[in-house]
């Protein structure tokens, strides 16, 4: 008999992510993020992924294109959205860990 998927919806979402290399955010706790966005077919979403990947091995970036594409940071505002480097509001569409891996979906919010 196959396993179901163990998912667990999490509540404490990183309060700071800043970017540390191609794709790749570091919250306040040094873990890793991986960013990818996703082509939603309206609403612009961002999934990020924590990576078990050594901070020490990513070299931070100031490439125009990576800064052109991503954002410099991300703060948490109000517990269940982000301020971003241009001043928009992206709310939290979920947070969950499944199988291990923990992931959240931004959505930059209309009003923005």
């Amino acid at each position: 008999m196959a396993e179901l998927p163990s998912t667990v919806h999490l509540t404490s979402p990183p309060i700071y992510l800043r970017i540390r290399g191609p794709s790749v955010y570091e919250d306040e706790n040094q873990r890793t993020w991986l960013h990818l966005v996703m082509d939603t077919g309206g609403d612009l979403q961002v999934r990020l992924c924590l990576v078990d990947y050594p901070s020490g091995r990513i070299a931070l970036t100031t490439s125009p294109l990576t800064s052109s594409t991503m954002l410099s940071w991300w703060t948490l505002h109000l517990g269940s959205q982000y301020l971003d480097t241009m001043g928009r509001f992206w709310r939290i569409v979920h947070h969950v860990k499944e199988n291990g891996v923990e992931e959240m979906i931004l959505e930059l919010m209309e009003d923005s």
